[in-house]
């Protein structure tokens, strides 16, 4: 596990294996499968898992799955492609679902 040493930061809410930075927060505003979620621009310490066809709120994106690499506990998608023009600003993005999720060092 890859340590992070910095003031905010988010963890895996199973392991608390660290698993973005609070600066890398695009948007707070995004809705996940089991509630709110977060955009960020980069996370660490996950593995992403195979791309899929899903058809979310916002129209039909490219996904695939991302996990803890420590736990395995899933933390919410990576979007890989969008296919609206509006939504192409997330291509590469991460959601984490903040259920998924918890503070460090606030």
């Amino acid at each position: 596990m890859a340590e992070v040493v910095g003031p905010r930061l988010y963890s895996c809410c199973h392991c608390r294996n660290h698993v973005a930075l609070h600066d890398d927060v695009i948007s707070k505003a995004f809705q996940g499968r089991h509630g709110r979620a977060f955009l960020f621009s980069h996370a660490l310490n996950i593995m992403v898992g195979p791309k899929e066809d899903r058809q979310l709120m916002t129209g039909l994106h490219t996904v695939a799955d991302v996990d803890c690499s420590d736990c395995r506990g899933v933390l919410g998608w990576k979007y890989e492609r969008a296919y609206e023009e509006t939504q192409k600003y997330k291509e590469g993005k991460f959601i984490l679902e903040n259920l998924n999720i918890v503070k460090e060092n606030w």
